[in-house]
């Protein structure tokens, strides 16, 4: 359907100090913190995929990774989201890019003023007219390619949780009903990019990219991997002094490893971030020009970023920001009364029963940083071919044997693991725990998801001297109560940079696994013995490990099940053969 008008007063790119200012109008969720940057704490605690829609007919659905709403139905909602918007009587306009450069893409994204949060967050991630147009282009009115429409407190009575995310993908626009979530605004424009770069005969991933400089050589490496596992760790954490930060989350892949981006800034999660682990994403959530999204404060307005379970004198004083995101006053009264205690409300696995979220602070805080507080940033006007691709696998319990880094030995191969996007699942994909996948790690691709693999498969091939890695950013044979009690191996972030340094510098000698097929460090060759003083052979090599403790039908087993279950999976996504039998080969282990 075509873009409507609103007729409407438009603030137009405003300042920062004026979407400060109107911010924290709204008093009972936002606060100044210490810092002096602001913190919003919202009702959506992540990206809602089930209430995500694409305008396309029923018939029609097979073609699409989202589920589908008819066009008339998606057209009533849009215009009374029209008759919202009129009534409020103002819009935020943002205008800005995906990305710099000759495959930047302009977007005009809309918020109601109760978003005036996300509206700044944004305004921080996109690029600004002034530095990708023309002194005659700027001077013209803004031409849009794609249009976001977001109405944070517009409810829809009669649909699955009162909202709805639409994506037309005809006319390239997103309409956000209900979501506070400043991710929906960020997936709302890259979701409509994956299609528009999908046509053009590139793929975006859902990925960081850092550029590495090895001798008088420069290329840059993209890192995908699911929320959790370590994408942005790995991103900015230095391989020597090899390394500059280009991206934290999307990149854009073409023909011969042409690499496009598309943000000005970074999106991080903040739980259990401290200086030492990861300066830059500290140093820039502290910052001042920082926003901050669902982040503990303490009485004092500082930040902790581990903070898990709440005391009933913890829950009173945060009483009015709960009820205000939608709590149930009687069980906040229950809880802070006694009548009810924290033992009571958590199962086995430490997660509150429905109702009773509040007890434990959501492990999904985010931060918006700007790419200008990142020191090291490469200069994004010279981003060199993409000569390296990894996947991130945090694997976690008593079968885990994700060997620290792997090398894949085919484009086919490689991308069938990345189709399969495995880890552990995390706080931000809900309550949900345990082994999980997702194609490429890509929710926000519009189209069937076996598209990503085999264009992924065919820019490859075009790519000369390309390695495709996965890397296990978790534990071998446990989890980190196993790693306490001697039990299991943490692959700890000083073995993964080690790892990559080796890796990027042509440094490590390779052997074939013989369960799967892809590449090994081998632990025997002599050329590896400086790596192996970094990193424990058990972790580049897990079937050592359980054969060390005893446990090898433990590891068959794994290997069994995994073959399967991977099968099954690029199966049900009508993967190509070709790329399926790369992948998976034979079901059986090796004795």
């Amino acid at each position: 359907m075509e873009w409507l008008n609103y007729e409407v007063e438009y603030i137009t790119n405003p300042s920062q100090k004026e979407l400060r200012n109107m911010a924290l109008q709204l008093q009972k969720v936002v606060f100044r913190t210490k810092y002096g940057n602001l913190n919003r704490i919202t009702r959506n605690k992540a990206r809602m995929a089930k209430y995500t829609y694409v305008l396309a007919p029923e018939e029609e659905a097979s073609q699409y990774s989202h589920k589908v709403l008819p066009p008339e139905k998606g057209r009533e909602l849009i215009l009374r989201q029209k008759e919202y918007i009129e009534k409020v009587g103002k819009l935020i306009e943002i205008q800005g890019y995906e990305g710099i450069g000759k495959r930047a893409v302009p977007v005009q994204w809309l918020y109601t003023p109760e978003g005036a949060n996300i509206a700044a967050m944004q305004q921080i991630l996109a690029f600004p007219r002034e530095e990708v147009e023309t002194e005659e282009q700027l001077k013209a009115p803004f031409q849009p390619k794609f249009r976001v429409v977001y109405t944070p407190d517009f409810f829809l009575e009669d649909m699955p949780g009162k909202q709805a995310i639409l994506v037309d993908l005809e006319s390239f626009a997103t309409y956000i009903m209900g979501p506070d979530y400043f991710g929906e605004s960020k997936k709302g424009a890259l979701r409509m990019l994956n299609e528009y770069v999908y046509q053009q005969g590139g793929l975006v991933l859902h990925a960081g990219a850092k550029l590495v400089h090895v001798g008088d050589q420069s290329f840059t490496v993209a890192i995908l991997g699911l929320s959790g596992t370590g994408k942005t760790t790995t991103t900015f954490s230095k391989q020597g002094d090899l390394t500059q930060p280009i991206q934290d989350d999307m990149i854009c892949l073409w023909e011969k490893g042409e690499c496009s981006i598309t943000e000005n800034g970074c999106f991080a999660k903040t739980f259990g971030l401290t200086e030492e682990s990861e300066p830059v994403i500290y140093r820039g959530t502290i910052h001042p020009d920082a926003w901050v999204e669902n982040v503990y404060m303490n009485e004092d307005g500082s930040f902790d970023f581990s903070k898990r379970y709440l005391t009933p004198e913890e829950v009173k004083r945060w009483y009015d920001t709960f009820v205000a995101t939608g709590e149930n006053p009687e069980n906040l009264d229950a809880y802070i009364s006694g009548r009810v205690s924290l033992e009571e409300l958590l199962d086995e696995n430490g997660i509150p029963k429905d109702g009773w979220d509040f007890v434990m602070w959501t492990e999904n805080g985010r931060s918006v940083i700007p790419m200008s507080l990142v020191g090291d940033a490469a200069d994004f006007h010279h981003i060199p071919p993409v000569r390296s691709i990894g996947i991130l696998n945090r694997d976690e319990g008593p079968d885990a044997a994700t060997p620290g880094i792997v090398k894949f030995a085919s484009p086919e191969q490689a991308a069938g693991y990345f189709m399969l996007g495995e880890t552990t699942k995390t706080s931000a994909a809900g309550k949900e725990r345990g082994k999980t996948r997702s194609p490429f790690t890509q929710p926000f691709f519009p189209r069937a998801f076996a598209l990503q693999a085999e264009r992924f498969s065919q820019l490859l091939k075009t790519m000369e001297n390309v390695d495709t890695w996965m890397m296990n950013t978790g534990y071998i044979g446990g989890d980190q109560r196993d790693v306490e009690e001697g039990r299991a191996l943490k692959v700890k972030i000083r073995h993964s940079s080690a790892m990559l340094e080796f890796m990027f510098a042509g440094k490590i000698h390779w052997t074939k696994d013989p369960d799967f097929g892809y590449l090994v460090v081998d632990v025997d060759h002599p050329g590896n013995r400086e790596l192996l003083e970094l990193v424990p052979r058990e972790i580049l090599q897990p079937r050592l490990f359980f054969e060390k403790t005893g446990k090898k039908e433990v590891y068959q087993n794994w290997v069994r099940r995994m073959k399967e279950e991977r099968r099954r999976f690029l199966e049900k996504y009508q993967v190509l053969s070709e790329i399926i039998e790369a992948t998976v080969g034979s079901t059986s282990p090796t004795s």
